[in-house]
């Protein structure tokens, strides 16, 4: 970005309806400028390697792979890539999740408009931000003085497990990670290993628990 030209922002959601809002928010802004929109991890992936944004505003939930193997390609790809996660979610360890997959920052879609426009502004240059909610979220997870069992989890283990908990077959995460599904069921093991539970039951409602109903099976469906 050259110096008095707008940011260019890639925008992730799955929702146009979203997108538009938010891209009419941003657009209002003479910083900042659109220049592509994404509905899944693929298409993310796919437009942040053709246009190169400056920042890439990603929602977690989406069809497929979810926003944080979207994180992970993108740094892959680039590891100077900026990305600030979007999410309805008020959940420590989705941010913390999101930070550790390489997100510079997480907000929530219950933040007020100005908290979104510092967090992009934070993000392009470099900075991490969170929304005062999910701050303080982790700063009461942190008093508590113990340590969650998700931090334990690496960011693809933590993906496989939202996709868990949405009712997902192990054959289904193989398809949509482009994984084989003995990788999956290794990653199923070892993820119901370090959460020490027995079955599939006890994994999800010790992840719902925390928080983690990432999004309903819908979500997840494989395309017809």
């Amino acid at each position: 970005m050259s110096d008095g030209e707008p940011a260019r922002l890639l925008l992730v959601d799955d929702h146009a309806i979203v997108r538009a809002g938010y891209r009419h928010l941003l657009e209002q802004q003479d910083r900042f400028t659109v220049i592509g929109e994404a509905a899944t991890a693929d298409e993310a992936y796919a437009m942040f390697r053709q246009h190169r944004p400056d920042v890439v505003i990603t929602d977690l939930a989406m069809p497929g792979s979810s926003g944080l193997d979207a994180i992970q390609r993108i740094l892959r790809a680039d590891a100077a890539a900026r990305v600030l996660v979007f999410s309805m979610h008020v959940s420590s360890d989705l941010a913390l999740a999101a930070l550790r997959a390489g997100a510079l920052g997480y907000v929530t879609k219950s933040s007020p408009p100005d908290v979104l426009l510092r967090a992009i502004a934070d993000v392009l240059a470099g900075r991490n931000v969170l929304s005062p909610d999910i701050a303080q979220a982790l700063a009461l997870a942190r008093l508590s003085g113990q340590r969650r069992p998700l931090e334990d989890l690496t960011p693809r283990e933590f993906d496989v497990l939202c996709m868990l908990i949405s009712t997902a077959s192990e054959q289904e995460i193989a398809q949509r990670l482009h994984l084989s599904v003995k990788t999956i069921h290794n990653l199923h093991y070892q993820i119901k290993s370090k959460l020490d539970v027995a079955s599939d039951i006890e994994l999800t409602r010790l992840a719902i628990s925390w928080g983690l109903d990432l999004a309903p099976s819908s979500l997840y469906a494989v395309p017809k």
